[in-house]
């Protein structure tokens, strides 16, 4: 088929996500991608600037990526991993625990970024069943948080502020303290975590677990916070026998400045969840990483079998471009690629924040992220279609354009991609 004839086919029959089929967003065709552009089926080539979602840190088509598919494939591409393993699994758990804190020992793997939030609810239910607090059910997390769109991380997420209010009906009701407003440790004051304390204390007979985005709550609203926040809840799960799972499905592999987040706050989470970078954006993959006092303490009972497995889990084809992919992170100078990134990002989007109609700039390792005053929902029917006639690809959502490049992005391609920001900004202002 054509293009037009692809498009069209597409616009008819093709479900894209937060789309509707009433009125379908404009599309655009890639049909190659190498390095930091993607080219569209008209022939032109645009930066991305959201790295397929956060995903490709190493940008597109990287050989030692490809090869390392191509080596795996004439293997095996797949095989069950019930009573079964194979070298690619067992090599990239080793290297998830030789990256993360010591405390974590265990790996479970699955398919998304969704389903290892769902395998980190069902880890601390069931290490509570087991413990006999049959009672520890419920989760405390904070307000503009984003955890996955499956029903245990819908549960999780925002209720009011999320994109899952339709729902909460049917959802398990958790508890949610505000988000933390301090974005410096210098600038602490207790008050930012007094409500989450209040909950933390009347509640902590039914909790079981806190869950958590350290540092930055991203599809939630892109919001930043002090690394001292992380500490103080850390110690206030200590203290109410709480468990603290940390989602770093967006936040992990360098994207903060750290390989993880929590890193900065000199903490360690009872579960760890893990995705998006993880095969350096080639295939969906994804783990949940717990200490031993999780996987052993849901064993005192003497079953522990933890109920859950994905038709692809642990995928040797996904491994083991997964664990290429971190070879290729540890091999390069990603903290200096990281740092740059950061640097420019606020020299350049920095003087955004004098415009009128932008409410707040905000940079943290490599995100930039301009807050508008109002929400682009209706702008979306123009607006793909400016974006990429700027000769780039960057997707805002409700009051927020950012981006979040692949860190081999160069300074010219980085300054496109924040020029292109302030086009945005100057064409809104126009309406």
């Amino acid at each position: 088929m054509e293009q037009s004839e692809n498009l069209k086919f597409d616009a008819k029959h093709v479900w894209h996500p937060y789309s509707s089929v009433i009125h379908p967003s404009c599309i655009h065709e890639v049909v190659s991608a190498n390095g930091t552009y993607l080219t569209l089926a008209d022939g032109r080539e645009i930066i991305d600037g959201m790295s397929s979602w956060w995903s490709t840190i190493h940008g597109y088509n990287h050989p030692r990526l490809n090869q390392a598919a191509k080596d795996q494939i004439d293997q095996m591409s797949h095989v069950m991993f019930g009573g079964l393993t194979h070298q690619p699994a067992i090599e990239l758990a080793e290297k998830l625990l030789a990256l993360t804190a010591e405390p974590l020992q265990k790996v479970f793997f699955s398919d998304s970024g969704s389903i290892a939030v769902e395998v980190a609810i069902k880890m601390a239910i069931q290490y509570w069943f087991a413990q006999g607090k049959t009672n520890k059910q419920r989760l405390l997390t904070i307000r503009n948080g984003y955890h996955g769109d499956t029903f245990g991380a819908m549960a999780v997420c925002d209720p009011l502020n999320g994109m899952h209010s339709m729902f909460e009906q049917v959802l398990p009701k958790h508890l949610f303290a505000p988000a933390p407003t301090c974005i410096n440790d210098e600038d602490w004051q207790d008050h930012d975590i007094a409500e989450f304390t209040q909950l933390i204390n009347e509640h902590h007979h039914e909790l079981a677990a806190v869950i958590l985005e350290p540092l930055v709550q991203g599809a939630g609203g892109m919001r930043f916070y002090c690394p001292e926040y992380l500490r103080q809840v850390r110690a206030l799960c200590d203290q109410f026998d709480v468990l603290l799972i940390l989602d770093e499905i967006a936040t992990g592999f360098g994207r903060t400045g750290t390989m993880f987040a929590y890193e900065q706050a000199s903490i360690c989470p009872d579960v760890l969840c893990v995705g998006k970078a993880l095969t350096g954006g080639y295939m969906t993959l994804a783990a949940t990483l717990c200490t031993d006092k999780i996987a052993l303490g849901m064993a005192v009972d003497g079953s522990g079998v933890l109920m859950h497995g994905p038709t692809f889990m642990a995928n040797p084809l996904a491994c083991r471009v997964a664990c290429a992919s971190i070879d290729v992170l540890l091999e390069s100078n990603w903290q200096q690629q990281v740092k740059i990134i950061e640097q420019q990002l606020t020299t350049e989007l920095m003087p955004y924040q004098s415009l009128d109609s932008v409410k707040d700039v905000r940079v943290k390792g490599a995100i930039g992220v301009v807050e508008l005053h109002q929400p682009l929902d209706d702008q979306m029917d123009w607006l793909p279609k400016f974006i990429v006639d700027q000769g780039v690809w960057i997707r805002p959502f409700r009051n927020l354009i950012y981006i979040m490049p692949p860190y081999i992005i160069n300074r010219s391609d980085l300054t496109t991609l924040t020029i292109a920001i302030g086009r945005i900004i100057e064409r809104l202002s126009k309406d």
